[in-house]
């Protein structure tokens, strides 16, 4: 596996319908996700991310470009690439009148060496130990979605491919998932989340790519992306001269504005100096406090910055 890139897709491309109405559902998509990342594939609803996952399951066609898993292209050998990779889509059905063990054990029939310990331990890892003898009727939402990782566990695969995981689900339903695939990252897995709530995504991924309209408009490390959370906003009188006076301090990192407002990277113990330095200059602090970009926050500035929502596709 070269570089240890478990998914790449190069100019990766879908194209809906007739000559007539030509629906652009993913537009010349280009990422890369590393193996034991928890990538957030982030985007609106609409905006070609379930297309995407058909894509790398074989379930659609790409119109045009390329996807490689685990080094490998999938238009060679995806049968074999699949047998290292799960995924959990909305809505996994169950039967609802046999108990969570036993449909683990249905689904187990279908795969190659899954043994009885195995289903223990997936139990175990997804937290249904405890009610695996129960009908899965009798299950909430959030044990069901669960349930549903647990089938993608039984096969002890190295991609796991999640689609809008905590939708629908109540606030301890979300905390709980949050929780198994954090656990999951810890192990070693490489998570492919796709999900339109931010908040999630933000909770959870260290990797995320921002997808509007079919096409990825921002990606990289999360820490990286809202490097704004770690910078001291300052409102002063003048913009200019204060970035006139902080430009050549060797120890600010990077300066950036928005109106009346600085945006200054440094060690937080710098700040009060910062400040001092500023009043002495004879520019007016009228506000100063460490930013807090969110995930939502950057996404909607980028979204502003590409000129428009989220398309229909």
């Amino acid at each position: 596996m070269q570089n240890g890139i478990v998914i790449k897709t190069n100019g990766l491309t879908k194209r809906f319908g007739s000559a007539r109405r030509n629906i652009l559902a993913v537009d010349n998509l280009s990422i890369e996700v590393k193996r034991g990342t928890i990538f957030g594939f982030l985007g609106p609803n609409g905006s070609g991310k379930t297309t995407t996952i058909g894509m790398l399951l074989g379930l659609i066609r790409p119109t045009s470009g390329s996807m490689e898993l685990f080094g490998q292209d999938t238009g060679k050998d995806l049968p074999s690439l699949l047998r290292r990779t799960s995924a959990v889509l909305e809505n996994s059905p169950f039967y609802p009148y046999l108990s969570g063990r036993d449909n683990l054990e249905v689904f187990a029939r279908t795969m190659q060496n899954v043994d009885k310990k195995r289903i223990d331990e997936v139990l175990e890892t997804v937290g249904l130990k405890k009610r695996a003898r129960s009908k899965t009727k009798t299950y909430s939402l959030g044990m069901r979605q669960r349930l549903s990782v647990a089938v993608a566990l039984l096969s002890d695969p190295e991609l796991i491919i999640l689609d809008e995981p905590t939708n629908g689900l109540d606030p301890s339903g979300i905390i709980e998932v949050r929780q198994l695939i954090s656990q999951l990252g810890e192990q070693g897995k490489t998570i492919f989340l796709s999900s339109h709530l931010l908040h999630e995504v933000e909770q959870v991924c260290n990797h995320v790519a921002v997808l509007n309209k079919g096409k990825v408009i921002a990606q990289g490390p999360v820490d990286e992306l809202l490097h704004r959370g770690k910078m001291l906003q300052v409102r002063v009188s003048d913009v200019d001269a204060a970035v006139s006076l902080l430009t050549d301090v060797e120890w600010i990192k990077t300066i950036e504005t928005e109106e009346e407002v600085i945006f200054v990277e440094a060690e937080e113990e710098r700040f009060p100096d910062i400040n001092e330095m500023l009043v002495k200059a004879g520019i007016r602090v009228s506000e100063m406090k460490k930013s807090t970009e969110s995930l939502e926050d950057f996404f909607l500035e980028t979204i502003e910055e590409e000129g428009g929502g989220a398309g229909d596709a």
